[in-house]
């Protein structure tokens, strides 16, 4: 294996003409020049500089590796200068996944944040469901993956977990249920509702269906949806009642109510997913600082929910 330092001198002693040209150049002595180069040559297995009465001459050989030195020096120096770059977030990539509630709500702020730090950044991001991004996320397709907290059933060992907010959910009723009328209800008082519950592809159903069977009884499921948006349909139609999180009550119908659960809601606790510290690039690193600033911004209730819920 040839040695890249080496391969340097002897473009120095090229360029200059002589050995200690090249010495004064690189500030060694004219020995030290004269052991890298000769040790250079036996890595080569050939002679690669002549000395005569006129000074240095590259051999034939010689003259190759310096042409294939120019080549190399000049791809070390593109490779240093991109790694300083992206140190200095002056360049590179960062790839995010999101599922749908958090891309409608903190996305699109932590996108525009880091985009306006950050201009030379590469961004992209794909919408998916956690038990999807975190394996992209472990084979090195992804560099954050916003996931749910807890994470049933899903893998994060080897991963680092960021929190960003807690992301309680409001029961969601038609106007004309029972309960409609009261500002907080209980879990357990829509114990014998219908229920409009997410799919299992969706993480929250689990997370409603254990806090519900914490309460005692488990919620009887007579239609499937993971478009909150069309939850609300359902539940403004009569067709059954649902627990919906905050983040996904940016926009909510006039013709259904949002009640405060109390103590009874289940909480969604979002976070941010990462490969360990040492893996993580400077750009996953600003990132995560961005996301944490901005999930300030909706750790508190809305006004709006403030009133529907009060």
């Amino acid at each position: 294996m040839l040695d890249v330092k080496r391969m340097r001198i002897l473009k120095e002693v090229a360029d200059r003409g002589s050995f200690s040209a090249a010495a004064e150049a690189l500030s060694y002595t004219q020995s030290a020049v004269s052991q890298q180069i000769a040790a250079l040559e036996r890595e080569a297995g050939t002679q690669l500089v002549t000395r005569g009465s006129r000074g240095i001459k590259l051999t034939e050989a010689g003259e190759a590796l310096v042409r294939h030195a120019d080549a190399i020096l000049t791809r070390l120096a593109d490779a240093e200068a991109e790694l300083e770059a992206i140190a200095g977030l002056r360049g590179g990539r960062l790839r995010l996944a999101a599922f749908p509630t958090v891309g409608a709500t903190l996305m699109p702020l932590a996108i525009a944040t880091f985009r306006n730090r950050h201009p030379d950044i590469e961004l992209t991001v794909r919408q998916l469901e956690p038990e999807d991004s975190l394996p992209l996320l472990k084979s090195g397709e992804l560099d954050i993956a916003l996931t749910i907290e807890p994470s049933t059933g899903m893998d994060t060992d080897g991963l680092d977990i960021t929190f960003l907010l807690d992301d309680p959910m409001f029961a969601a009723l038609p106007l004309n249920h029972p309960l409609a009328n009261k500002s907080r209800v209980r879990l357990k008082d829509l114990a014998t509702d219908a229920w409009i519950g997410t799919t299992d592809s969706c993480s929250c159903g689990a997370l409603v269906r254990n806090q519900c069977i914490r309460m005692g009884f488990e919620p009887q499921i007579t239609f499937e949806s993971d478009d909150y948006l069309a939850v609300q349909g359902l539940i403004a139609a009569g067709v059954g009642v649902a627990l919906i999180p905050t983040l996904a009550l940016t926009t909510v119908r006039d013709d259904i109510v949002i009640r405060d659960l109390g103590p009874d809601a289940p909480v969604r606790q979002i976070a941010a997913a990462t490969l360990p510290g040492a893996q993580r690039s400077p750009a996953a690193r600003a990132m995560l600082e961005v996301l944490g600033d901005v999930a300030t911004q909706y750790a508190k209730p809305t006004p709006h929910l403030a009133v529907v819920a009060s």
